[in-house]
């Protein structure tokens, strides 16, 4: 069984609650027809009709209350909640009204990550907001079995050490999760152990070292060049005494230039699958959307989002 196919029966087997507020995207309501036929999960495609008034008053003042002291505007307030309805969905997910939020179809990135922060909030364990994509590529030996988690693609321009470590925690919970994969993470550079010198490089040793003192049992190896990383050949003779041993199916990119590059090359030129962004670091399951995503992309991003609320 497919990794695609591995996903949506995952998600059927406990049925969760999604909510999904681009009413106004034909291929929102597409979508939202095939998760309902398949039964991959119960979804609400949220209009503005189906905004209750009392609802969105209280909403309106509970958000200005977490707010005011960053001298946000009542009106700008209102403006967020009568407008879309991206935020009102954003605060029934803070609430457990609704298992996780979907959207991103038709809002930018930047605007589905404010609406996390600001309604749902950040895990303080993770302490940042990040995102991930699942790369399903057809015919591919490397990874597992042509399935990989890529992090950052879609949210922290130039990450910190610290910031890199935790983005690597979350993604690889993440593939354990989603997946039921065991981690292999690769710290993801021009450089292959030392080859050769740079801050950059030096950012990501310093990440290694955080991320081993954050969770000492998990299996990360870097700085390393991605073949290295993902072809066992190679890794025998760049670096043989990687633990990954060219096994990775977690690689975590230096920056986002990287991230988000590496994901669509491989997208367009290996006619893989992309699933995300999935926003890492939310207290609530919370998936993006490219807005030039298809009405399968919605489906699966539902039910990844589903299957991370279980």
């Amino acid at each position: 069984m497919g990794t695609i196919k591995k996903i949506r029966a995952k998600a059927k087997a406990n049925l969760k609650t999604i909510i999904l507020p681009e009413y106004e995207d034909a291929r929102t309501i597409n979508a939202a027809r095939i998760i309902e036929d398949e039964g991959i999960a119960k979804v609400i495609v949220l209009s503005k009709d189906k905004m209750e008034p009392k609802e969105q008053e209280r909403y309106i003042d509970e958000f200005y209350q977490m707010h005011k002291a960053k001298d946000i505007e009542i009106d700008a307030v209102k403006k967020l909640f009568l407008d879309d309805t991206l935020y009102y969905a954003a605060m029934m997910a803070r609430e457990g009204k609704v298992d996780g939020l979907v959207a991103g179809a038709s809002h930018t990135t930047a605007d589905m990550v404010r609406s996390a922060i600001r309604c749902i909030g950040i895990d303080e364990r993770i302490t940042i907001i990040s995102s991930c994509f699942i790369m399903a590529v057809p015919n591919c030996p490397y990874g597992d079995d042509g399935t990989f988690i890529f992090a950052d693609s879609g949210v922290i321009p130039e990450p910190n050490s610290r910031q890199l470590a935790c983005i690597a925690l979350a993604a690889a919970e993440l593939g354990n999760k989603v997946l039921g994969f065991t981690p292999r993470i690769a710290m993801l550079s021009y450089s292959t152990r030392g080859s050769a010198k740079g801050r950059s490089i030096e950012k990501i040793v310093e990440a290694l070292k955080i991320l081993k003192e954050m969770s000492p049992d998990v299996l990360v190896d870097g700085e390393m060049q991605v073949d290295a990383a993902i072809v066992p050949e190679i890794a025998k003779i760049k670096y043989p005494d990687s633990p990954l041993a060219g096994k990775a199916n977690v690689l975590i990119f230096p920056n986002l230039e990287a991230g988000n590059i590496g994901y669509k090359l491989v997208e367009r030129l290996g006619n893989a699958r992309a699933l995300g962004p999935l926003l890492l670091g939310v207290k609530k399951p919370a998936s993006d959307l490219s807005r030039g995503c298809s009405v399968d992309d919605i489906v699966d991003c539902v039910a990844v989002t589903a299957i991370r609320a279980q």
